[in-house]
């Protein structure tokens, strides 16, 4: 069991009463303000620290169920290249705010072996298997995952704000199953058109995560075990990051299903590991709507974005920035003339 700190309520309790006594009417700064308080709840601090120092770290790994994909799986490999080019979605959009993008192959199904060091460093194994005929991991790969996720946590330890990306064809089947099982849901509920099957893909999709549900019944309860059956090294390893940057008092945005996906199982490993996290943008899978209300997060834009790799969230972090501002930087009633 992990001790799970708690945000700080002096903090958050001042940062209201700051927030009210702005040059403004009372809550007219709307979701800003629950943010800044948010903020300084975090950091234990009002205002907040600035939030200068924003990392991205892109979770990649290969899926047995990537055949139901638009794209083929040599694709995740060939992505985890573009991202060390600094030409990806997300390496450009992070340039935008300032952040630093790391990429992680913790199970892409190639050699990778002219890569550098730091990239495959955490490595657990090739790709994983297909969930709808057999587990994703090997008893024990889902532990050790989950602890390798939370040493790339401390090693972005001195973050302002850390973001979890991922990239790996056949994601979304994949968090759909994960979602499902976290949840009691049906397959049906959860499928989404992830990287854009036509109509009968996603049935197969459907069918697919509904007999990877069904071949996993009565071992879902257990995080680890719904890791090993349905998950993936990288998604497990994301969740170990989630709970780690808790554990560090970090701020953490998610990003879309992928981080979702994860946040649902960390909070099951680690109870009160939410109170760190936010919700960057809202996913046009299914699925993230599911996780996000059940863990109790509303996503702070809404762009009808579904790239992944933490793209999503980036885009979230001016906002953050903006939240501190009016609470560094505005005057207050008190002081007018």
């Amino acid at each position: 069991m992990f001790d799970v700190p708690v945000p700080d309520p002096a903090a958050r309790a001042a940062a209201l009463e700051r927030l009210d006594g702005l040059v403004k009417p009372l809550g007219a700064l709307g979701r800003l303000e629950e943010i800044a308080a948010w903020l300084a709840a975090a950091h234990g601090s009002v205002p907040p620290r600035p939030l200068d120092d924003v990392r991205v770290v892109v979770f990649a790994g290969d899926h047995g169920v990537s055949a139901l994909s638009a794209y083929p799986r040599e694709v995740t490999a060939a992505m985890v290249r573009v991202f060390l080019a600094g030409k990806s979605g997300v390496n450009v959009l992070a340039a935008q705010v300032g952040a630093k993008v790391r990429v992680a192959d913790l199970g892409v199904d190639w050699d990778g072996a002219d890569l550098p060091a730091s990239v495959t460093a955490h490595k657990i194994r090739r790709g994983s298997g297909s969930i709808d005929v057999e587990d994703a991991l090997e008893p024990g790969e889902a532990q050790a995952a989950f602890e390798a996720g939370r040493a790339i946590a401390r090693e972005e330890g001195d973050a302002d704000v850390l973001i979890p990306g991922d990239m790996g064809i056949g994601n979304t089947a994949m968090c759909a199953a994960l979602v499902a099982a976290s949840l009691g849901l049906p397959a049906a509920e959860v499928v989404g058109t992830g990287t854009g099957v036509d109509p009968a893909g996603l049935e197969r999709k459907t069918a697919a995560v509904a007999a990877a549900l069904a071949r996993a019944s009565g071992r879902v309860e257990d995080p680890f075990s719904r890791l090993t059956a349905l998950g993936s090294a990288c998604v497990a390893a994301t969740a170990g990051f989630l709970v780690e940057a808790a554990l560090l008092r970090i701020p953490v945005l998610l990003d879309g299903v992928f981080s979702g996906a994860a946040a649902l199982v960390a909070r099951d490993i680690a109870p009160g590991a939410e109170r760190w996290w936010l919700a960057g943008h809202r996913s046009t899978e299914p699925s993230q709507a599911f996780a996000l209300k059940a863990l109790g997060l509303e996503p702070i834009l809404d762009f009808g974005l579904r790239l992944g790799e933490g793209s999503g969230a980036v885009q979230a972090v001016p906002t953050l920035r903006a939240a501190r501002a009016i609470i560094a930087d505005m005057g207050l009633l008190a002081d007018l003339a």
